[in-house]
């Protein structure tokens, strides 16, 4: 029996509520666009067929990098760049954030950055919670230093236990709509294959698929 999903969780409506300068979750656009996000990478194995498929259909994306990963496999981070791709800030070890103290919180944030700066030349960078288990300290201190989280509104569920004919007709039934910011992860082969089907239906569907907005970070 397939495993049902919530593209849109509770979590992320309850996000969306919130100031957009402390948390996006979707874009406000009347364009027809939706904006494409991979957490976990970048992998060896993985990440370079999601840019072959991002390249071959025009489309965008925003990397939400481990920063850890950085350093192992920086020509991928380089590759991300040049093709056009956004780098977002997905901490350096990918803990839950909820479990350290805030210091520890800023630290795992401040070491991606620097890291990441290496390859974009800014010293912030859009952040997302790894799990995205946000804790309320870190809102906190973001909402008052002037710094926003990026969430997501739409959960492509890439990273459950199903096999992508269960996953697809679900995503399928409930699709993402303009301004959706969809939630992916480029360390998966099944995320390779779902891309490979979904992103010809976009554009046939008359979407562009862009990265995040900047001015997030």
């Amino acid at each position: 029996m397939t495993r049902p999903i919530q593209p849109r969780s509770r979590k992320g409506r309850l996000l969306g509520l919130l100031p957009a300068r402390w948390v996006t979750t979707r874009v406000r656009t009347r364009e027809k666009v939706l904006y494409l996000s991979f957490d976990d990478g970048p992998h060896p194995e993985f990440t370079p067929p999601v840019l072959d498929l991002l390249a071959a259909h025009g489309a965008t994306a925003t990397f939400f990098l481990i920063g850890a990963r950085i350093g192992e496999y920086p020509e991928l981070t380089r590759r991300i760049v040049a093709e056009g791709h956004a780098l977002g800030n997905h901490s350096w070890s990918h803990p839950r954030m909820v479990d350290l103290p805030l210091e520890a919180q800023l630290e795992e944030i401040a070491r991606t950055d620097q890291a990441l700066s290496a390859y974009s030349g800014r010293g912030r960078h859009p952040f997302r919670p790894p799990c995205g288990a946000l804790p309320a300290n870190l809102l906190l201190h973001f909402a008052r230093t002037g710094r926003t989280i990026a969430f997501w509104s739409y959960d492509s569920h890439d990273y459950e236990l199903l096999l992508v004919p269960e996953l697809l007709p679900q995503i399928e039934a409930d699709p993402p709509r303009a301004g959706d910011t969809i939630l992916m992860h480029d360390d998966t082969a099944a995320t390779v294959e779902l891309l490979s089907r979904l992103l010809p239906q976009w554009r046939a569907q008359g979407y562009e698929v862009r990265a995040m907005p900047e001015g997030l970070g």
